[in-house]
């Protein structure tokens, strides 16, 4: 099978909805609050099989990380408002790192510094924040041993920890041994790979050493090396993977980490014309059993879809940019300058969609005038105190459902997308409180994360520099 046509799973939930139109759209949608919360209660963990073929497809699924909670773990398992206060920390320091990484800390501080990086580059999801929400499941080496492995579109590097072992953070599955591969073949120091790591050196004068370091103390230590994933039925050969022999990390569960972001070293840059810089991801809704799917090539671009000019930044070549003209809310345009949402020449501010991220974030001067013209259009609904990072919650305790006003993304060019409701308002306990799920960045950086893409079908077409968003629910 063709690297073209690699396919990784998609179950349909069909409980999501996406408008997405350039003239009109709804102004209000129906939340089903018994139903949404039903699903925070109904939630299982592991059940995720490696492989599903259908119809002569290999197939892989995507999970949220809440799947690998152990079941042993009762109390985390069926408390919604604990897994949710969790996410909620992990958030705040993946945003705190994200903004680390950016020009000016994601200010206009033109003195502030940014260092390009590659492979080298910061690996903000998952193992050093714990911050990872999205597993795939892979198979490292040659015969293959099935890993968990968190995608992150913020990061250019594929790595996992590795034996011997030195210092390594629990995984679900056994530390890959390169001992027990075929195909591992370490990276020489002079090798134009080696060339472009920061930090980068010799073990024992003969293969490239590398060290990524992160802002809470985690780190990953290793050799590098070019080894084989599997991807289903599909095999990867020689791929520039990170080998950590001692690791540090508050990540549970998986393996490694999935690189997907624009720089050349990760997955989707080494594939290359393979799959012309082309994948596909729908990422399951919280709380639920079913799972998404991850697609790379170009047979992963939809018919239908609605496209939008992805935008690059030079200073952060890893991050996706689009451009983001305005929100609306119960279909009014909420007045806010465009420039809040502009990437400047230099480098900043913009907007970046992120896997990484769950809430999204906006700039003060956006998010202050979009929350206040939603309370305006939920006046009716009983109010609750702020809770976490929310300002804006909602007891909707006794409710069936309620209608609430659409929430909208105006993109540059005219393109709006219209979110689901579950997408914007979401229960942050088992007792039905629900809050506007959007927060201030405290910085001139906006994020769209992951809550707000739940359900979605997302497309990047890197050769032709779009994203597209649908056709497809999931």
């Amino acid at each position: 099978m063709s690297l073209a046509a690699i396919l990784v799973t998609m179950l349909q939930l069909a409980l999501c909805s996406i408008a997405v139109a350039t003239n009109s759209f709804p102004d209000f949608q129906l939340l089903n609050v018994n139903e949404t919360l039903t699903g925070t209660k109904m939630f299982k963990p592991h059940g995720l099989s490696e492989t599903d073929d259908h119809r002569g497809k290999w197939n892989l699924k995507l999970v949220h990380r809440d799947k690998l909670l152990s079941p042993n773990d009762s109390s985390a398992l069926h408390n919604h408002g604990r897994r949710f206060h969790a996410r909620m920390q992990r958030d705040v320091k993946r945003v705190a790192s994200l903004l680390r990484r950016l020009p000016g800390n994601g200010t206009h501080d033109g003195d502030a510094a940014y260092e390009v990086n590659d492979f080298g580059s910061d690996v903000v999801s998952g193992m050093d924040q714990g911050s990872g929400e999205y597993f795939v499941r892979i198979g490292v080496g040659s015969p293959p041993r099935s890993q968990y492995m968190v995608i992150d579109s913020g990061s250019d590097i594929v790595w996992v920890q590795c034996q011997p072992c030195n210092q390594c953070y629990r995984q679900s599955d056994p530390v890959f041994d390169p001992a027990n591969s075929a195909s591992f073949a370490g990276v020489s120091c002079g090798s134009s790979v080696c060339d472009r790591i920061e930090n980068s050196g010799c073990n024992a004068g003969r293969y490239c050493r590398y060290e990524v370091m992160y802002g809470d103390g985690s780190y990953t230590k290793g050799t590098l090396a070019l080894e084989t994933l599997t991807f289903g039925r599909t095999v990867v050969k020689n791929v520039a993977i990170g080998c950590g022999h001692v690791n540090r990390g508050m990540f549970i569960g998986a393996a490694g980490l999935l690189g997907l972001g624009g720089g050349s070293m990760s997955l989707v840059g080494q594939l290359g014309g393979q799959t012309g810089g082309a994948f596909s991801y729908c990422l399951v809704s919280r709380g639920t059993d079913a799972s998404g799917s991850l697609v790379f090539g170009r047979g992963a671009m939809p018919v239908g879809a609605t496209w939008v000019p992805l935008l690059r930044n030079p200073r952060a070549p890893s991050f996706y940019y689009v451009g983001l003209s305005g929100l609306g809310v119960g279909g009014v345009r909420v007045p806010i300058s465009e420039d809040v949402f502009r990437l400047t020449e230099l480098g900043y501010g913009g907007v970046v969609m992120d896997t990484g991220t769950a809430v999204t974030r906006l700039p003060s001067s956006a998010y202050n005038p979009f929350r206040d013209a939603f309370i305006t259009q939920t006046a009716n609904l009983p109010r609750a105190s702020k809770v976490s990072i929310f300002d804006t919650c909602y007891n909707l305790s006794g409710f069936v459902s309620v209608r609430v006003p659409t929430v909208s993304f105006y993109f540059s060019g005219g393109p709006v997308l219209t979110l689901p409701a579950r997408n914007f308002l979401i229960p942050v306990d088992d007792m039905g409180t629900f809050c506007f799920a959007f927060a201030p960045s405290g910085s001139g950086l906006s994020i769209i994360g992951n809550i707000q893409q739940e359900g979605i079908q997302i497309s990047f077409d890197g050769a032709n520099g779009f994203v597209g968003f649908g056709p497809n629910v999931c």
